[in-house]
């Protein structure tokens, strides 16, 4: 007998993914692609959609001919600031475009200037202004610099939608990924901003993150899910069981702070200071900061092993010394620096780092911890309400394993339990168990969300 499934498609920039989940959301099989990048029309690196889109389709009909399992739903997880245009027929008519594609700083300006200023518009759409990351500029964009193409275009849709409507042909939106810092939506009143309606975007209304479209593959019928954000998807585990008020730190090339218990006003200085809100799979604006973490990490490490001539995983070796770190934080008081200019959220390095100050590479890293820790626990403060009652902390990905820096974050919240969580594969986790009341009404699956707690 065939065991019912759910199929999630996780697309990143760099992975993609196509997991196996039983009903008890226990993982069955995984088959991952890299897909070479290829240049838009305006010669700048894109994913390609074309191949994407081919291998999403071949995988689903793939597996639900599988003598092994019976697909039941499937949904669709990526990563956010993506749009794909489609033109009256339901044809894709541009690139997918990289949200890192570089844009003319007056085509925003303008949009502010009608509505209240940059720190107005950005507050209301909890959105820093970031160019093309914020994916409703992508849109004023295409209109502007390409205004033959934008004519053609009827719907918009976000890239978890687009993947989703690969498979359903319905045009449709949902809350997270419309609500993460597009500059699109009106966190003040929950709805699309004024500026959506006023500029004739045909957008469509955002549906519940848990809706479902019955489908055809193969002739068999298979339900499937509208698509969802990437982070929102990895937050969703935690919301199960009895966890109290937490936040998540999620580590890796960025490190991005989740607080879903703080329902304050996002401020002007939040904003400067990269502050953002997502939005939860409750539909709940989930306050956030972020770090450069990894990539500062990565930087600075290469400039150790240069200096140490040590191998580049060298720093795995080393061990969390208290001692070392009570030396070094009398050594380097109030705002002194070793790796890092002085001054609040600094992450920019100083021009010059003397390595010779450090009688090791033990004494260096741990330094560079120390200052990482501190940026890093600067941004998690930002999120945390002024009558703050999360009671746990949840750290997971690359530096879930780097115990210097787990120690220096339980030292700094006291007040909190500071947890390691060992989730594989927590983004598509998240994806299928939003279908799950609505696959299999009743169940609640038993999650291991792999619990760790770090003494300080």
């Amino acid at each position: 007998m065939k065991e019912k499934v759910i199929a999630i498609f996780d697309i990143g920039k760099t992975n993609k993914k196509m997991l196996v989940f039983s009903l008890e959301l226990k993982l069955l099989a995984v088959e991952e692609e890299k897909f070479p990048e290829v240049l838009d029309d305006d010669g700048f690196v894109c994913d390609d959609i074309d191949m994407i889109g081919k291998w999403v389709r071949d995988s689903i009909h793939r597996l639900v001919l599988s003598e092994k399992y019976e697909v039941t739903a499937v949904n669709f997880a990526t990563y956010g600031a993506t749009l794909a245009y489609l033109d009256e027929r339901g044809e894709r008519v541009t690139p997918i475009y990289n949200y890192l594609k570089p844009i003319n700083e007056r085509i925003p300006e303008r949009l502010y200037r009608r509505f209240g200023g940059q720190d107005e518009f950005c507050r209301r759409t909890a959105s820093p202004a970031l160019g093309m990351l914020n994916s409703g500029i992508q849109i004023l964009w295409l209109r502007t610099e390409k205004p033959e193409v934008f004519s053609r275009v009827k719907h918009i849709l976000h890239f978890p939608q687009y993947i989703s409507y690969l498979l359903t042909s319905k045009v449709t939106s949902e809350h997270t990924s419309i609500g993460c810092h597009t500059a699109l939506w009106d966190f003040d009143n929950m709805a699309y901003h004024p500026w959506v309606s006023r500029e004739a975007l045909n957008l469509p209304e955002p549906v519940p993150v848990e809706t479902l479209t019955e489908i055809t593959v193969g002739n068999k019928r298979v339900l499937a899910g509208p698509g969802i954000h990437d982070s929102s998807a990895s937050l969703a585990p935690y919301f199960t069981g009895n966890l109290g008020k937490f936040m998540l730190i999620s580590t890796g090339t960025w490190c991005i702070n989740m607080n879903p218990f703080n329902n304050e006003t996002l401020t002007t200085e939040q904003l400067d200071r990269d502050c953002l809100c997502y939005m939860s799979v409750n539909r709940q604006p989930v306050k956030s900061s972020r770090l450069f973490l990894g990539h500062l990490h990565e930087t600075a490490v290469g400039l150790m092993n240069e200096h140490f001539r040590t191998t580049p995983n060298f720093y795995r070796s080393v061990r969390y010394d208290k001692d070392l770190i009570a030396i070094l934080r009398k050594k380097y008081t109030g705002d002194r620096r070793a790796f890092f200019n002085r001054g609040p959220g600094s992450g920019t390095f100083k021009e010059r780092i003397d390595m010779f100050d450090f009688k090791s590479f033990d004494e260096a890293y741990h330094q560079l911890m120390i200052e990482l820790g501190d940026l890093a626990i600067e941004a998690i403060r930002l999120v945390l309400a002024e009558n703050d009652e999360t009671e746990n902390i949840f750290v997971t990905g690359g530096f879930s394993n780097n115990m210097i820096f787990l120690k220096l974050l339980a030292s700094a919240f006291l007040s909190k339990r500071v947890y390691t969580s060992e989730i594989s594969n927590a983004t598509a986790l998240g994806a299928a168990l939003v279908l799950l009341k609505s696959v299999s009404p009743g169940r609640e699956p038993v999650l291991n969300l792999g619990l760790t707690e770090i003494a300080p």
